[in-house]
């Protein structure tokens, strides 16, 4: 199939991309490259598949509307995943209208784009972060989403009510992942395991939000590729839960499901840090501090729907893909 992916040069978005390609697919990426952190990282990540005579780039800012659907009704893509996204929690609280032109604005445009152009399958990154303050664990698609504790959470949410109109009044098919916190290789610099690999090696303060009593649902990011991929490439196994999923009439009988995508095995911050320390080979300096705001305290994936529906299993221990990221970390960070 020709699939097209936006966000390519991004953390997942690469990935997915070589996964993609490893498996025959043709694969059109669209990135459009921008200084949120070091270009020069996407460049290395955009550099690793240029080479693959199956992939097509295009520098492109999706929220510019009229220049998208052109590209895609000049490309046909047979299926979109949708990874391009102004990411992060705490820089929301600064920079609130690069969210909305990413995130909102542009994620219009997609969906208007795919309407367009006879997409037959949107695939879009949603998030944890949409759960707020949800007191349930471990967190279900039926558990309430109405009160984001950040801006970036608000738009994820937004993305997902935006999806569920276009699945009801064009027939858009439209799948949503709700990404738990993804980890490994040629991971973003402003998340915490490069953020903290980096103060270990450089004998800086690491500042543990909460004092450390919060937990998260650290993913492996080849496993987040492989539901990714299972969801944008193969037809759904239509489930027998109550929960509107692909291959099942929604309350909107529009073609619309959500899934939750992690690892289904929270880890408390600190052995998260104690882990990366023995892969380090060195100790961490820590400074306990309080929480901050936007801050979800713990997250926790129950991914049986997308593993009923999808054969979605990750199986990547924290040990094994923390060693993996650091030996990436080391080689590319030259440290």
């Amino acid at each position: 199939m020709k699939l097209l992916v936006t966000g390519v040069a991004g953390f997942v978005g690469m990935h997915t991309a070589l996964r993609l390609l490893a498996a025959g697919h043709e694969v059109v990426g669209v990135d459009n490259l921008n200084d949120y952190y070091d270009p020069q990282l996407k460049q290395a990540r955009l550099d690793r598949l240029l080479p693959h005579a199956g992939f097509r780039f295009f520098h492109q800012d999706i929220a510019d509307d009229k220049s998208l659907v052109e590209l895609f009704i000049q490309l046909k893509p047979e299926r979109v995943v949708h990874l391009a996204a102004q990411v992060g929690v705490r820089y929301s609280l600064e920079n609130p209208m690069a969210y909305v032109h990413s995130n909102l604005l542009g994620f219009v445009a997609i969906l208007e784009a795919c309407r367009h152009s006879d997409v037959k399958r949107l695939v879009y990154a949603s998030s944890s972060s949409v759960y707020g303050d949800n007191a349930r664990v471990p967190f279900a698609e039926s558990d309430p989403v109405d009160h984001p504790l950040s801006l970036y959470a608000a738009s994820k949410r937004s993305n997902e009510l935006m999806a569920h109109s276009y699945a009801h009044l064009y027939g858009l098919p439209v799948i949503g992942l709700r990404f738990f916190t993804v980890y490994g290789p040629w991971g973003r610099p402003d998340m915490a395991p490069v953020l903290f690999a980096r103060a270990i090696q450089q004998d800086k303060v690491i500042r543990v939000f909460n004092h450390g009593n919060h937990q998260r649902d650290f993913t492996y990011v080849e496993d987040i590729v492989t539901g990714v991929v299972a969801v944008s490439s193969t037809e759904p196994n239509p489930g027998t839960g109550d929960s509107p999923l692909p291959g099942k009439l929604s309350p909107s009988r529009g073609p619309f499901g959500i899934y939750n995508i992690g690892s289904s095995r929270p880890v408390q911050l600190m052995e998260f840090l104690a882990t990366l320390e023995q892969c380090m080979g060195k100790k961490a300096l820590i400074e306990l501090t309080d929480a901050q705001p936007g801050d979800v305290l713990d997250t926790w994936a129950d991914c049986s729907a997308l593993e009923r529906d999808y054969s979605y299993r990750p199986n990547t221990p924290l040990a094994e893909g923390m060693q993996r990221f650091v030996d990436w970390f080391k080689d590319y960070y030259k440290t």
